[in-house]
């Protein structure tokens, strides 16, 4: 209520600090609410978690990013005093003002000022020190993969949950509505000039759509027709970029590569509003970008749009994953089989058809990338999962043993490994398994395993759906796990789908390593110092290419399986053996007997939205498929 109250001062420091016009200013104020309203809601269900408990971290260092200087300060201040953390808010230094406004809103609401402090400090000296200390046990980033990497340069462990970089690109096919994909690609393009992770900065045309004039046509005359204007200018749709281009931006501004050319050619327009000498832009357009190009592969953040052709649907999939990053990703087709085939092999956490891909709505479309986009867990912002990364959890008290040993209703595979261990566990760890397995399984059926439509609006389908870790998860035991832990952990990983690997410093019983042999499943016997080499010897999973068997690419994604302390020191030289990396994501949780919890690590998180309608009507074209 207090940040809906300050609407028109919070639209005004956005606009005077940062350029941002009034209607992006104003949707910014009600993300800014939803997030409040959201997270309010689901912190309750952290004390609703049977077999764990949640610990809230002390403090958590919120640094958002200048380009939305409203909702994405407010969403992880929000979500970290939610999850029961103390929190320092640092703000970017394009956006203090904005930060300031914004935290007096919460300090007006109630907030006390000794849990929530606002430190606007440099980002070197200060910065650093503020980061990297001890006392700080969590920093919720919205900013570059590359501010991630410095931010684990001063402390390789610090506990990270960052939305960064995307290179978003949108498809066009052939039975696409052209007329409609001109509108949202521009859109997508160019609000907020550009100064958006989720924009669109490739469009790939397929086939016939390539070489149409009359699509070429609309596109130049979209874009031309925009307004850009000050954010004084009320009818303004493209404002002022943040600062003076410079660096990649002011490259990808003026210099073409071979084979390209204008379509439209970006210029400055300093005699609109001489206050924003060099921040106001025209947007630009390049056509013939080559696969690899800068163009093609390179974040610039601006008022810029690159066009590629591909030859078919599967053709655009592959140029549109070969970046490093996964943030939203477009698709623009009639055809359920286009829709089928993309949403099968496309490699982001934002997926749209038919509309434009920026403008996510708190619950409707939680918002979060994959590859070089996400750091950390990977939980989308205004999703089921964001508070749950934001403390640590141990198990519960051990609740009254099970009158009844039964495994009915489990997976065979799972039913598998626990028969071939039960010989090495006594009945309470043999209990304590079993009823992890039983909890997969609900949550199997209730959550992990449905594609679902919270929101159920019938004009617009709202997906979310969960991905197994295609690439792979390292699970490491220390040599003082317990041994019921390491199969919960095991269990856990067989019932979500994502293959992964089982690393131990002593052997496995010879039935559960025939059994884990019989799924594949690779087993290592090495000390930690071996593990470790192995991890950090193996190539960056973003970066490799090609791997073989001795060059695999390292998992993005580590479990750790053992007491607190062991596994807080094994994490800890993890970290100094891989420096830091941002692209290795490392779960070191307690394990507990929640499937809400122990799925998590081997999956990934995917929001998908529809549009469910042609010009107002119903079409439910998209329901055959997903």
């Amino acid at each position: 209520r207090a940040l809906e109250a300050r609407r028109a001062e919070l639209i005004e420091v956005a606009a005077s600090e940062t350029g941002k016009v009034f209607a992006e200013a104003d949707v910014e104020v009600s993300e800014a609410v939803d997030f409040a309203n959201y997270y309010a809601a689901t912190a309750r269900e952290l004390d609703r978690v049977s077999g764990a408990v949640f610990e809230p971290a002390r403090i958590t260092v919120v640094a958002p990013p200048w380009n939305f200087p409203l909702a994405i300060p407010a969403g992880g201040v929000l979500a970290a005093l939610a999850a029961g953390s103390g929190v320092v808010f640092k703000p970017a230094p394009q956006a203090r003002r904005c930060a300031a406004v914004v935290a007096e809103a919460l300090w007006e609401a109630g907030v006390p000022r000794d849990v929530l402090v606002l430190a606007d400090v440099e980002e070197e000296g200060l910065g650093e020190r503020l980061i990297s200390h001890p006392a700080v046990d969590r920093v919720i980033l919205t900013g570059s993969w590359d501010t991630a990497a410095l931010f684990r340069s001063w402390r390789p462990d610090l506990p990270m949950l960052a939305e960064t970089s995307g290179k978003n690109a949108m498809i066009v096919t052939p039975s696409a509505d052209l007329d409609l994909a001109v509108a949202d690609l521009v859109r997508s393009a160019f609000g907020h000039a550009g100064q958006k992770c989720s924009a669109a900065s490739l469009a790939i045309l397929v086939g016939p759509v390539g070489r149409s004039k009359r699509f070429a046509r609309q596109l130049r005359d979209a874009t031309r027709s925009m307004r850009v204007g000050p954010p004084t200018d009320p009818r303004a749709e493209v404002g002022p970029l943040v600062e003076a281009p410079r660096g990649k931006l002011a490259w990808a501004l003026s210099t073409l590569e071979e084979g390209e050319r204008w379509l439209v050619q970006p210029r400055p327009v300093d005699d609109v509003a001489p206050e924003y000498a060099g921040r106001l832009w025209t947007p630009g357009i390049r056509v013939g970008v080559q696969p690899g190009s800068r163009t093609h592969l390179e974040e610039f953040f601006g008022p810029m749009l690159g066009i590629m052709h591909a030859s078919s649907l599967a053709h655009a999939i592959e140029l549109q994953n070969a970046v490093d990053y996964g943030l939203t990703a477009g698709l623009f087709t009639q055809s359920p089989a286009d829709l089928a085939l993309w949403l099968d092999r496309v490699q982001a956490g934002n997926l749209y058809v038919n509309r434009g891909i920026t403008g996510a709505i708190v619950q409707r479309q939680p918002f979060g990338g994959w590859k070089r986009s996400s750091v950390g867990a990977g939980a989308k912002a205004g999703g089921p999962n964001y508070l749950v990364g934001l403390g640590s959890w141990r198990p519960s008290a051990s609740g009254s043993q099970s009158s009844t040993l039964h495994l009915r209703g489990l997976d065979s595979r799972i039913t598998a490994i626990i028969e071939a261990a039960q010989p090495s566990l006594d009945y309470e760890g043999f209990d304590w398994l079993r009823r992890g397995a039983l909890s997969d399984a609900i949550a199997w059926d209730r959550e992990f395993g449905h594609v679902r439509d919270v929101s159920q609006l019938g004009v617009e389908r709202n997906l979310f759906r969960y991905r197994p870790v295609d690439d792979g998860v390292a699970v490491r035991a220390t040599g003082d796990a317990a041994w019921q832990s390491v199969l919960r952990v095991v269990v856990a990983g067989i019932r979500a789908g994502s293959p992964f690997t089982l690393s131990a410093p002593a052997g496995l019983p010879a039935d559960v390593r025939r059994a884990l042999g019989d799924l594949r499943v690779p087993v290592y016997v090495e000390t930690d110092e071996q593990w470790m080499q192995r991890i950090a010897g193996a190539g960056s999973a973003a970066t490799a290419e090609s791997p073989t068997p001795e060059t695999a690419a390292r998992p993005p994604r580590v479990r750790l399986v053992g007491p607190r302390a062991s596994v807080a020191s094994l994490h800890r030289a993890l970290a100094e053996a891989v420096a830091g990396d941002p692209d290795l994501a490392v779960y070191d949780n307690e394990v507990t007997s929640a499937g809400r919890l122990e799925l998590l690590p081997f999956l990934r998180e995917q929001s998908i939205t529809i549009t469910a309608h042609r010009f107002g009507n119903p079409d439910p074209w998209s329901e055959s498929v997903i």
